[in-house]
């Protein structure tokens, strides 16, 4: 399986596609992962980049995950735009496109939520393309345990525990796993999964 990774340090922080990659492998799936990321760049930066597009046709990627810029999000027009043509660049090359809702800074707690939720569900629905709720897992897994620090010091990236919630977040969707099965078993990575599951189920009773 082979995976394409486009985002800024949302993705790259903690090496986190690693991460999702030892996930995929621990579980019987061989993965190889390519990823472009560029600190504080969005998909309005992307579309323009030669690499981006080169790599989305010729690839061969089985699925290509999409993360915007976070904190802040910036016109959500710029957003949905750009997102909506390298949606339409990775259909057409056959690939799954795979959108990676990232989670609210630390000052703006769960009530920042919210909006950056809905601008990646409304893409998703636009699309009618696959949804990893990174964010929303985030704050399911703050509720199973709240001592846990999932953020980096600068209360914007996440620790190494934040980045496993949006690896496993994703590699559940991509796999169409439920996340507890893909577990290490270790008591926080259980902790993850639930909330990962839970969070998952929930975008898809979203949708009925």
């Amino acid at each position: 399986m082979r995976i394409l990774f486009i985002g800024n340090s949302h993705t790259y922080y903690n090496d986190m596609p690693e991460i999702f990659a030892r996930i995929c492998r621990r579980n019987g799936i061989d993965t190889e992962i390519t990823m472009i990321t560029h600190g504080g760049k969005g998909w309005d930066f992307h579309v323009k980049e030669p690499e981006v597009q080169f790599n989305i046709r010729y690839g061969g990627y089985d699925a290509v995950v999409l993360q915007h810029t976070a904190h802040p999000m910036g016109d959500l027009k710029i957003m949905e735009e750009n997102g909506g043509q390298l949606i339409n660049w990775i259909e057409n090359a056959g690939a799954r496109p795979v959108l990676y809702m990232t989670w609210a800074a630390k000052r703006d707690g769960k009530d920042g939520q919210p909006v950056m939720s809905s601008a990646y569900r409304k893409l998703a629905q636009k699309y009618d393309c696959e949804l990893a709720p990174v964010g929303e897992a985030w704050w399911r897994f703050h509720m199973l345990s709240p001592d846990v620090e999932q953020y980096a010091e600068d209360g914007e990236h996440a620790s190494e525990i934040g980045s496993k919630i949006a690896a496993y977040t994703i590699a559940a969707v991509i796999l169409k796993r439920d996340a507890k099965a893909l577990s290490s078993k270790e008591q926080t990575e259980n902790l993850i999964c639930e909330a990962v599951s839970d969070a998952i189920n929930a975008e898809k009773e979203r949708l009925f």
